[in-house]
């Protein structure tokens, strides 16, 4: 049985992370790789990492970063999250990818994207919950 996610688990997980300096790396370099399948522009990834300074992002996209906030580790692990459940969702991966960009009614009509770039991770955290409903884990 599936165990729902906790931001207390989660908040754990980013903690190691955000310690590990290869880890960093392999979790901002899996995030640029979803920005690019995503299309999202300079400015959508950076609101989706809650806005680190532009010199920041880009040392960050060019892999040179050693440390990273923990909100980001968190923010990244939402975000791959929900990249995943739409792989699980839409087994052709450009079906997968334009989803975030379509309206949904259960996001009150706006996009998956536009949702998430209110900035918030509880935005983040509800574009997941409407996937993990869709793939049968909602109540």
């Amino acid at each position: 049985m599936a165990h729902p996610l906790t931001t207390t688990g989660l908040a754990e997980a980013a903690a190691k992370i955000a310690a590990t300096p290869a880890k960093v790396a392999i979790a901002l370099r899996a995030f640029f790789q979803l920005a690019d399948a995503w299309r999202l522009s300079g400015d959508d990834a950076r609101t989706l990492l809650g806005e680190p300074a532009r010199a920041t992002f880009f040392q960050w996209k060019a892999g040179r970063a050693q440390r990273v906030p923990q909100d980001v580790i968190r923010r990244i692990s939402w975000l791959l999250g929900i990249w995943k459940a739409l792989q699980i969702l839409f087994p052709q991966p450009e079906r997968a990818d334009a989803w975030i960009h379509r309206p949904n009614e259960l996001l009150g009509g706006q996009t998956a994207l536009q949702r998430m770039l209110a900035g918030d991770v509880s935005d983040l955290a509800e574009v997941r919950a409407v996937l993990d409903h869709a793939r049968g884990g909602g109540a």
